[in-house]
């Protein structure tokens, strides 16, 4: 669904347009004032911009000064009365792609909007184009504008159009994978396979038939020749993933291959060679197992010729929020819903909780949200209770201590719901009295069962 970013400080033409677009087959995200829209476009992308001109403290000129100068892509409309015109031909001058006065009727609006958004998608595909044909590095897939992720990514940029092998490390559910096809997608090898590989779902004893193949009769059930991975992936990637899972005779196999580009199909006695890319993924700490006799040290230092780590997402929440609204463009097909953002308050709850799961549970989470969702947005009430539930490992009592004094998790409680109590319940005013987080408040009501 195409999205647009309407600005205007007037609640009416706000309504008014939010509704002929809606209606029309348009997501709109609205936004009252110049800050808003900016902040909107923080966490958001957004295919056209819609800004009123005369806005306080800050014009539709001013946004669109910004736009231009952050090399956003994103094609800016401007709203103006039609004593105005000359103020929307110098915003044209600024990089405007057309103009609408107030007293434009609906058809003429669509077709202006309709217009610019086909404009849109032919710069869109011109510059897919150039990519292809300038072999530009992209990484739509890697979200986050982090330090430790954009570290990630300079890594990535540099490694891609080369050889080398590369080990991925992090935890599960990080992000490995996309870090692979990533590094494959802008190499000179993306117009062949990509092939992933997860060693720790295939029995050992079946690895080595996975990845380097088998003739027949090489085992019971082996009634013809199948070829391996290795083999599917020519001049492409494979991916192996959780190598530290890999069984000792693949090992063996692995680093032959890693050493002469030759291998040996099960049952064979024939060398075949493979011109194919290996990066490998660990989420277990490769040098301990080598330290166990579980994998092979010499093996460890072929594959990790270069390391990128990925970082958990706890490490890096500042993503949080453009990442979960990336989730939900890419949600809303599943769930049949046309939800574009967060509260503030969901967003911050995301942000507190310490993802175990890492990237993979938020997806989790936000698709049971927008199954749950009663708004055209994520609010708090609509993610799961573990999200900003504590996880204390242990209980308060309301009893006090041997020695009559009351722990210290009792008198934070007995304030907070003293302080809830006078102010007659409002949850927001309590927060605000306390000094703490509205969802820092949800958390410890729940906690002591209260809803």
């Amino acid at each position: 669904m195409p999205t647009i970013l309407f600005v205007d400080d007037e609640s009416t033409v706000r309504q008014n347009y939010d509704l002929l677009l809606r209606h029309n087959g348009f997501a709109v995200t609205l936004c009252a004032s110049v800050d808003e829209a900016l902040a909107a476009l923080q966490v958001s992308s957004f295919d056209l911009i819609i800004t009123d001109m005369r806005m306080s403290p800050k014009s539709g000129l001013d946004l669109l000064r910004v736009v231009k100068a952050q090399g956003l892509q994103t094609g800016v409309i401007v709203l103006t009365g039609h004593a105005e015109v000359q103020n929307a031909i110098e915003a044209m001058k600024l990089g405007a792609i057309d103009y609408i006065t107030k007293e434009t009727d609906h058809r003429e609006i669509l077709l202006t909007v309709q217009k610019a958004m086909d404009t849109a998608l032919l710069r869109e595909e011109i510059g897919r184009l150039r990519k292809e044909l300038h072999g530009e590095f992209t990484s739509e897939k890697i979200i986050g504008s982090s330090r430790a992720i954009q570290e990630v990514l300079e890594t990535v940029r540099r490694v891609a159009p080369t050889d080398s092998r590369v080990l991925i490390t992090g935890e599960s559910g990080s992000g490995k994978e996309l870090v692979s096809e990533t590094i494959h997608n802008n190499s000179p090898r993306h117009d062949f396979p990509f092939i992933a590989i997860n060693c720790g779902a295939i029995p050992k004893d079946l690895q080595e038939s996975e990845l380097f193949g088998h003739v027949r009769g090489a085992f019971t059930g082996a009634d013809r020749d199948r070829k391996g991975l290795l083999e599917a992936a020519s001049r492409g990637t494979v991916f192996l993933d959780e190598v530290g899972e890999m069984s000792a005779a693949t090992q063996v196999k692995l680093l032959r291959f890693l050493e002469s580009g030759e291998y040996f199909p099960v049952g064979s006695s024939v060398a075949r060679k493979a011109d194919v890319r290996i990066l490998a993924a660990t989420n277990r700490k490769l040098e301990e197992l080598v330290a166990q006799k579980l994998f092979r040290e010499d093996l460890l230092y072929r594959l990790k010729v270069v390391v990128i780590h990925v970082p958990a997402l706890r490490d890096r929440t500042e993503d949080i929020a453009q990442l979960s609204v990336h989730l939900i463009r890419q949600l809303n097909p599943r769930t049949h819903t046309s939800i574009s953002s967060l509260t503030n308050e969901a967003e911050q709850a995301l942000m507190e909780y310490r993802w175990p799961g890492n990237v993979r549970e938020l997806k989790n989470v936000l698709e049971r949200a927008l199954i749950f969702a009663d708004k055209d947005v994520i609010d708090i009430e609509s993610l799961p209770e573990e999200i900003f539930q504590s996880k204390l490992n242990t209980t308060p009592t309301d009893a006090a201590s041997a020695d009559g004094v009351l722990p210290l998790e009792e008198v934070e409680k007995a304030h907070i719901l003293q302080t809830l109590k006078h102010l007659g319940g409002n949850k927001l005013l309590t927060a605000q009295q306390l000094n703490i987080a509205t969802t820092t408040l949800y958390r410890k009501l729940r906690q002591y069962g209260i809803e």
